[in-house]
């Protein structure tokens, strides 16, 4: 068996309909569209959570936040949980990582601590703006552009930095360093697994001008909008200031302030797009894309304006949890393939170690997508019993008071979201229940319909099941007492 190389390629903050082949013709991503033509697209991969750090270890584990333990942004890894690029170094790969990676806390500077990971090459920046010793996007521009980061952290702030050139812009930066590793930095005598981490097009919203200028706001249309008195009282709260009161809220923008934070986003993928072309391109040239595989995700979305918010959790809207799955693998992955089963990011891991003849971990819970798009005929059966997904978030951002827990569970057409109340917070309980057929936009709450109170019970119980089912019971039983 030919091992093959991987590129394993997230963005942050990047909601599934941000891509032209979803069906977005208001924003241009043609390196993804051709990705996403010449392999695989799911259209239905959900995160495990929906802020940056619980989410990342789900993809690196292949578990459920109620099992690795960071369960909040802020929380450091437990350093016994088993990472799949560990299992691939130990299988004789070659591995890297560019950009964030999130599986501690690094705010204010803080330099995330490393856990056994595998990489060989790990160009860590959590982010464009902090400074801090062990931020090579910041050693990289000084060293390139002397005087620009003082200068423009001095003048603007460090949200400035979103709006440097392209020759200067954190995305560039990832393309570079990914290109740099293709050709000249990756170990030749060895397959590799190489982790490109954009930030983009992570929140404050700022773009290079030449980037910004491709986009009419007026011309995208306007959010998604509802009732909120019919939802949970949080996500009121959370209209009138992001992160439990940290940030401005989606009520302190006018709508062209919205518009615009829109075209922002919209011109940030778009700048991914074209490093991500310049990546594909590079493979190309190093005889590299048909040995291949090709991932591109991202860890979470953005409300980006619907149901009158911004940014992420505790919102468990598909715009928060939904993201973009493309798969390319030549001779393996028919071109043009489109699935529309659930799928998690936790199945990511077991994919990629099966695809590359590694063991399984011993506590992965995810499961290998492969037989969703097997060359002869997809094994639809191998998916059957898998006709959920589960999304945790535990107070995990800017902590609220009283601290808000939510639980999502989707089966088929159908999404429950419950508020938990005591004991586990002093919040009321309480929930959404959304029918996905009818309202694919989350817009009416069913919760207390009466129409509706046989499909919640039936979706409650089917929650508290699933919480059971994937509960980690890895540990051996030896005898029977």
């Amino acid at each position: 068996m030919t091992r093959p190389n991987i590129l394993l390629i997230s963005t942050d903050q990047q909601r599934w309909d941000a891509l032209g082949a979803a069906g977005n013709s208001h924003i241009r991503t043609p390196h993804l569209d051709r990705l996403a033509a010449q392999g695989a697209r799911f259209t239905n991969c959900y995160v495990q959570s929906s802020v940056c750090a619980p989410s990342r270890a789900s993809l690196m584990t292949s578990r459920y936040l109620h099992n690795h333990g960071l369960w909040a942004n802020g929380v450091d890894i437990n350093p016994d949980e088993q990472l799949f690029t560990r299992s691939l170094t130990d299988a004789g790969y070659d591995c890297g990582l560019v950009g964030k990676f999130h599986l501690g806390a690094a705010q204010y500077g803080r330099i995330e601590p490393r856990i056994d990971d595998g990489f060989r090459v790990f160009r860590w920046s959590h982010d464009p703006y902090v400074r801090s010793e062990a931020n090579h996007y910041h050693s990289w521009l000084e060293e390139k552009f002397p005087g620009v980061l003082e200068e423009t952290i001095a003048t603007g702030g460090a949200s400035a930095i979103d709006h440097l050139p392209t020759e200067q812009h954190y995305t560039h930066w990832i393309g570079e360093e990914t290109i740099e590793y293709l050709t000249t930095g990756r170990e030749k005598n060895k397959p590799f697994c190489f982790v490109v981490n954009f930030f983009d097009p992570h929140h404050g919203f700022g773009s290079p001008p030449e980037y910004r200028a491709q986009y009419d706001a007026a011309s995208i249309p306007r959010p998604v909008t509802s009732d909120l008195s019919t939802k949970p009282a949080v996500y009121t709260d959370a209209s009138k200031s992001s992160y439990a009161g940290s940030s401005r809220g989606f009520v302190d923008h006018t709508e062209d302030e919205i518009q615009d934070i829109i075209a922002h986003y919209y011109a940030m993928v778009t700048l991914v797009d074209d490093e991500v072309g310049r990546i594909l391109d590079t493979l190309e040239a190093e005889g590299l894309a048909e040995d291949t595989i090709v991932i591109f995700t991202s860890d979470h979305g953005e409300m980006l304006g619907d149901h009158q918010m911004l940014l992420k959790g505790p919102m468990m809207f598909d715009c928060s949890l939904k993201v973009p799955l493309l798969v390319r693998w030549p001779e393996h992955i028919p071109a043009g393939t489109v699935r529309d089963e659930l799928v998690e990011w936790i199945d990511l891991a077991p994919t990629l170690l099966a695809a590359a003849g590694v063991e399984a971990m011993p506590r992965q819970q995810g499961r290998d997508l492969a037989p969703l798009w097997r060359n002869d005929e997809p094994d639809e059966d191998a998916w059957e019993d898998r006709d959920w997904v589960l999304s945790e978030y535990r107070d995990s951002c800017w902590p609220y008071d009283p601290p808000v827990h939510t639980t999502m569970l989707r089966r088929g057409d159908w999404k429950i979201v419950v508020h938990h109340g005591p004991p586990s917070t002093a919040r009321e309980r309480d929930g959404e229940l959304y029918d996905l057929a009818n309202d694919p936009h989350e817009q009416i709450n069913l919760w207390r319909t009466p129409e509706a109170a046989e499909k919640r019970l039936e979706l409650e119980r089917m929650l508290l099941d699933v919480l059971v089912a994937t509960e980690d019971r890895s540990q051996p039983r030896l005898s029977e007492f």
